[in-house]
């Protein structure tokens, strides 16, 4: 099965806690603290890859998680680091954020890493806390959370050539001639249902990718019929070979179906439509007189097109049409992105995790406190210890949360909420 678009769920690995412990050795009187920090979480990281050709994978798993950091020990051990999550994905996918529409990265190479989910940052030990005042701290700072986020993955196919035009034209036949392609071939209406690839080895030339593109009818770029799905994988194209049935064997005028397929092009796309392009008058071994293509070819090329007459069942033009495509090739060179992408300076994605934003809910005289750093706040606390308590003060009124609380009109011995804890307020 061909999947050429998926959406799933990302999870970084969470930060160890930092560790809460103390030396206690013989012969070592007053050993200190010596909680160790806690590992970082681990990272998710995409790679292109040679050996995929679909999403299919991600249509059945949805949701990645990496590993978490280990806590931080005693004896200043450092938590162990959570392992990195490598997610392979064919050449040619695009990853966007779901929330944000925006594209993260774009694979358009084998071997090619992008992070896309970072992992959390490990929490501080009891030792980092120590000071000339408060030699025993009891409380070590927790793991902030791995970054967590939902993603669309789009393949887009790395063609240098596309095969546009309407259903049964000999898009498949062609690509079967040219190439050592195998498509399914039929003489009915969307016998292609999923984009075929095939390499044409052209004599003594370097070898070019060519894509059949299915499904475009008259409103495709709406959803009609195929071509709302599969025309994303035109857009890396350098060149469109646009093909048109010459005998008319379908009752289709082919300078309609040429208008229409570049009406739609233009909708999809107004950068895709200015792609060069060339015209391929095909079937011509059908027409009782070969003249009758003259007309036609004659009004394309008054348009500005270069055209060639071919027939894909006996090769007639052939030499021709690949001749000047590969020429073409040469001449275009690399082409301006379709889709809108500002590569970053750094390959790496650094999120913003926001932890200085918080909210909090009236009800009645329970005000309740919600952010990304309380439940980090609330396992860094040990509140049977003075110093602890004094830390956790510290961070609520560092972060703002006493003055929104005020602010909101909170009174004495009205009960603050954060996580599983509660307290009553005195100013």
């Amino acid at each position: 099965m061909f999947v050429d678009k998926a959406e799933i769920i990302l999870k970084a690995g969470n930060g160890g806690h930092g560790g809460m412990s103390f030396r206690r050795e013989k012969y070592v009187p007053n050993g200190g603290p010596d909680g160790g920090n806690g590992g970082h979480g681990g990272n998710i990281l995409f790679m292109a890859d040679n050996g995929f050709r679909t999403l299919m994978e991600f249509k059945y798993k949805r949701k990645h998680k990496a590993e978490n950091g280990e806590n931080g020990t005693g004896c200043r051990s450092t938590g162990k680091t959570g392992e990195d999550l490598i997610i392979k994905v064919p050449v040619g996918t695009i990853i966007k954020d779901k929330d944000t529409g925006r594209i993260i990265c774009d694979l358009s190479e084998h071997g090619q890493k992008y992070r896309v989910a970072e992992g959390g940052r490990g929490g501080r030990g009891n030792m980092n806390f120590a000071t000339a005042t408060r030699q025993a701290p009891r409380f070590a700072q927790g793991g902030v959370k791995g970054q967590e986020r939902t993603v669309i993955l789009e393949l887009k196919l790395l063609a240098d050539v596309g095969l546009i035009g309407f259903p049964n034209v000999g898009k498949s036949t062609l690509l079967s001639v040219i190439t050592k392609a195998k498509p399914k071939i039929a003489n009915y209406h969307f016998t292609t249902i999923v984009p075929n690839l095939g390499v044409v080895e052209w004599r003594n030339f370097d070898p070019f990718v060519i894509a059949d593109i299915p499904g475009l009818i008259e409103g495709a770029h709406e959803g009609t019929g195929l071509g709302d799905q599969f025309l994303r994988h035109v857009e890396r194209t350098k060149l469109l070979i646009h093909l048109l049935d010459a005998s008319g064997s379908e009752g289709r005028e082919p300078l309609d179906d040429f208008k229409k397929i570049n009406f739609e092009l233009e909708k999809y796309n107004e950068k895709l439509a200015k792609r060069v392009q060339i015209v391929a008058l095909n079937k011509v071994d059908l027409l009782l007189e070969p003249e009758e293509t003259d007309n036609l070819k004659a009004e394309l090329e008054q348009m500005g097109y270069e055209v060639f007459v071919i027939s894909a069942v006996t090769g007639q033009g052939l030499n021709e049409l690949l001749s000047r495509t590969i020429k073409l090739l040469d001449e275009i060179g690399e082409v301006e992105p379709i889709f809108d992408f500002e590569p970053e300076t750094e390959i790496i994605f650094t999120p913003d995790f926001k932890e200085k934003q918080f909210t909090v809910e009236k009800f009645d005289h329970l005000f309740v406190v919600k952010g990304a750093f309380v439940e980090r706040l609330i396992t860094s606390v040990n509140f049977e210890d003075l110093d602890s308590i004094g830390f956790f003060q510290r961070v609520l009124k560092d972060k703002g949360v006493f003055e929104e609380l005020e602010r909101m009109g909170i009174q004495d011995e009205d009960v603050v909420q954060l996580e599983e804890i509660e307290f009553e307020y005195f100013k």
